[in-house]
């Protein structure tokens, strides 16, 4: 999660509703507890309707108002602060001529209007089955492949949500070239969002895998934090798993932290989500309670975990005992909303 993303509350305290405006039975039914975290809003519009129209990227290309994102592998190229967006047709041109082309080209949508984006642009993304070098295709001189981990912290929200919704597109399209039917080899339809199989007529979709992420907290209000590798490491953060088929999201949260840390959930609550495409995960946050006060890690998948106050946790990350989740993850977020604020980090030139 991108906290360069602008926040938009969707929560409402119960003691903000006039008494009066209560209805006879409570709260209205579609009341938004303050406890949900809030609404990041989308910064493109992805064009679900309009992707579906024939000859959409040739018309983009050739009306000259088109930009294109550059990926190749899980690295964009980026110049400064930003993703480079260049003009796509031109760029097309000059990639191909130097036998540089992209394997697929994928509409990402219209831009909703930022600084660098005005509403309407169309946006599109090159997968290039290698990198290439910025100057002699007509890129920036100084741009740099890099990974989403290493400038999302840097990128603005428009250029956060592009380098997440083509990350997520890129990844399907490496992973899923065959038919799982016949095994022989799709197309690329729908603007880049579909694979139609051409002996059997299949279509097929991007898929996402669902993982719920907690917060556990127990009957003292201490919350579980956990971590995985030497037991002498530093990283904890919040318990994580995959939801398994025919299974609930809330008994996706009682197994994996059953699993997990042999702690029992008697209850959890939706916070909210975050796409995490790499390779193409949903996470999906929750917190939970346990009537617990002791956690056995399975020693594969947790082999450390530990209850901390709130007091506990900002010491420990200040004095370096531990380290948190970055302010890229939901993990932190879901964190510090337990915590009820923002948990200062260790300065970094201690």
């Amino acid at each position: 999660m991108s906290h360069a993303e602008a926040a938009v509350p969707v929560g409402q305290a119960a003691d903000a509703i006039p008494e009066n405006q209560l209805p006879a039975g409570g709260l209205p039914a579609n009341h938004l507890f303050d406890t949900v975290l809030p609404v990041r809003p989308a910064m493109v519009n992805r064009g679900s309707v309009e992707r579906l129209r024939p000859g959409l990227i040739p018309d983009l290309l050739a009306a000259g108002t088109a930009k294109a994102m550059l990926l190749s592998g899980r690295h964009a190229l980026v110049h400064g602060d930003a993703l480079v967006l260049a003009e796509a047709g031109p760029l097309l041109d000059r990639l191909e001529t130097s036998a540089s082309g992209p394997a697929h080209i994928i509409y990402l949508g219209a831009a909703l209007g930022s600084e660098d984006l005005p509403a309407g642009t169309g946006v599109l993304l090159f997968i290039l089955p290698e990198p290439v070098e910025p100057g002699p295709a007509g890129l920036p001189a100084g741009a740099t492949w890099e990974g989403f981990r290493d400038v999302a912290a840097q990128l603005d929200p428009t250029h956060t949500a592009l380098f997440v919704e083509a990350s997520a597109i890129a990844n399907w399209h490496a992973t899923h070239t065959h038919c799982p039917r016949c095994g022989t080899v799709t197309s690329v339809e729908a603007g880049g969002w579909v694979r139609r199989c051409p002996a059997d007529n299949s279509e097929h979709y991007p898929r996402t895998d669902p993982a719920i992420i907690v917060t556990v907290v127990g009957p003292d209000g201490r919350v579980l934090l956990g971590g995985g590798g030497p037991l002498d490491a530093k990283n904890y953060s919040t318990l994580a798993g995959f939801v398994e088929p025919g299974e609930s999201l809330e008994q996706a949260v009682v197994r994996e932290i059953q699993e997990e840390v042999g702690v029992r959930v008697k209850a959890c609550q939706y916070l909210g989500s975050q796409s995490w495409p790499f390779p193409a995960s949903l996470m999906l946050g929750f917190t939970a309670v346990t009537d617990d006060t002791e956690a056995k890690p399975d020693g594969v998948e947790v082999t450390r975990a530990r209850w901390f106050s709130r007091e506990e946790v900002q010491e420990a990350v200040l004095s370096g005992e531990i380290v948190i989740s970055t302010r890229l993850s939901i993990a932190r977020a879901l964190i510090e909303h337990w915590y009820g604020g923002v948990i200062q980090d260790r300065p970094a030139d201690d």
